[in-house]
This record gives C-alpha cells, sequence and structure tokens, in this order.
C-alpha cells in the first residue's frame, strides 16, 4: 500500500505547489514510485511546473466520474519513469470531489505507487479538506511571516481533527514543517520571523528549510521541478528534505541564498 502524503497550507503563495512537485520528483529520484495528484480543481498548476500542461487530456475530475480510467488520465514524468502525475480539472466546479471518488481513485493508485503526493489548494474548503482526508503524512508548507504561520497553525489544527485517522481514531495524521522562502539576511534586519520561533508557534517537525531563491522560479517557468536543478542551494534543500520525509538522520543546515545580479538588484529596490 502507498503512502499518501498531503502538501497543505493555509496562506496561498508560500510554495507548496512547488513543493509538492519537487517533493514528488525527490521521492522519485530515490527510487520510489510516486504519483503526484493536483486537487486545486479550477486553478491547476501542478502540470505546468512539471512540464506536461500540453499532454492532459483526461484528469481527476474525469476518473472521479468515469468519464476516463485511470490509466488514461495519469500522465507519465518524461524525465523520471517512475514518477506520474494526475492533473486537476480547469474547467469544473470543487463540488465535483467527491470523498468516495476520491477515496476509490487513491485506492486504486495504492495498488500501484510506493508514494501519492496530494498537492492541496490553499486555505480550507473543500478541495483542501479532501486532499488531507485520506493522508498518513502532512507537509505544511510555511513562510517565515506572521500570517502564514498563523493559518499554518489552522490547518494544523484541522489535521488533527477532520480527518480519517481523527474520526477512526488511529495514530493521527504525520505532520512536518517545511519552511519556504527563507531569507537570512532579511531574518537579521527583523523583517522575517526566526525558525525557532516559527517552530515554537507551529510545534511540528522540521522537515526543511527552502532558501529564498530565484531558481525556483526559473525552474516554475521551464516547467521542471526546482530539485532537478542539483546544484542551486533549493534544490539541494528539497533533496534533504525528501531524505528526512524518508527517515534519513540529516543536519538541518540553512542553504545560503543566492547571490542577485545587478538587474535583478534594480528591480528589487524598484519593486
Amino acid at each position: 500500500m502507498a503512502k499518501i502524503t498531503v502538501v497543505t497550507s493555509g496562506k496561498g503563495g508560500v510554495g507548496k505547489t512547488t513543493s509538492a512537485a519537487a517533493i514528488g520528483a525527490g521521492l522519485a529520484m530515490r527510487g520510489k514510485k510516486t504519483v503526484v495528484i493536483d486537487f486545486d480543481v479550477g486553478l491547476r498548476n501542478l502540470d505546468v511546473i512539471m512540464g506536461c500542461e500540453r499532454r492532459v487530456v483526461f484528469d481527476f475530475i474525469n476518473v472521479i466520474q468515469g468519464e476516463a480510467r485511470l490509466k488514461q488520465a495519469l500522465i507519465a514524468d518524461r524525465r523520471l519513469d517512475n514518477l506520474s502525475i494526475l492533473a486537476a480539472s480547469q474547467t469544473r466546479d470543487k463540488d465535483a470531489l467527491t470523498t468516495e471518488g476520491v477515496e476509490k481513485v487513491l485506492d486504486e493508485l495504492s495498488q500501484e505507487f510506493d508514494h501519492i503526493v496530494c498537492d492541496s489548494p490553499a486555505g480550507i474548503e473543500r478541495g483542501a479538506h479532501l486532499a488531507m482526508y485520506f493522508a498518513d503524512e502532512a507537509i505544511v508548507v510555511t513562510n517565515p511571516e506572521v500570517s502564514s504561520v498563523r493559518d499554518s497553525d489552522r490547518v494544523i489544527g484541522l489535521l488533527s481533527s477532520k480527518t480519517r485517522r481523527a474520526e477512526k481514531g488511529e495514530e493521527p495524521v504525520k505532520a512536518h514543517l517545511l519552511l519556504t522562502r527563507y531569507d537570512e539576511a532579511r531574518v537579521t534586519r527583523g523583517e522575517m520571523m526566526k525558525i525557532e520561533d516559527v517552530e515554537e508557534i507551529l510545534s511540528i517537525p522540521l522537515l526543511g528549510i527552502i532558501p529564498e531563491s530565484p531558481a525556483v522560479l526559473k525552474a516554475s517557468n521551464v516547467g521542471t521541478p526546482v530539485i532537478f536543478d542539483e546544484k542551486t542551494p533549493a534544490a539541494k534543500a528539497y533533496s534533504d528534505a525528501v531524505g528526512r520525509l524518508l527517515g534519513e538522520q540529516l543536519e538541518m543546515r540553512v542553504q545560503p541564498g543566492e547571490r542577485r545580479g545587478l538587474f535583478q538588484r534594480i528591480l528589487g529596490r524598484t519593486a
């Protein structure tokens, strides 16, 4: 049976889909047969970041509603043989997601894959609830900002009370903290929260610290999970996070941010 991991956040724009793509690809790079599912019905982005948007014929909702078989909707990654993507629908309503339909798809995928990574929409609406409902583990993606941390605290509460495991009184969903867009210089200037403060508020184990990096935006624009760009600090940080997710004992390192060029610095001053 596959391990089901939801990548979730309370606030949008924190790097959740980027993280889901990187984590999914990282698991596949370690030999785990992995599928990443986009639960953000109506606003799908996972297929763009994974570089397969032109190959989407059938989607998650088509499968749930019996309009296509699961094998027709799964898109095999062209870089890794053991990585697949199940895209969300851009045209359907979020109400098209049903508990019974999601469970059926996850059960079928569990027969074939080692890991199922669920890319949740931000917030606490239906899609987000169903993305976390069947999870065994959760990666809570958070920026070191007060609003992001506050919203993540709400999501952690839902993980402990609104999942199948919670309803059945089973061992709770194992939650991990993934701190993204971390900039040590801004922390020093008091513009961002310290890692220790975020950990104290959320009280879940730290999985990784992803530095602010132009490589993330570049990778998204070309349709490649950033973890493939192995020389960048962001890729190294995601790789370490995947290792910890698999139980490896790795030192928690803060990867140095990348120096911006003159043009980027000028844009930064005028933004």
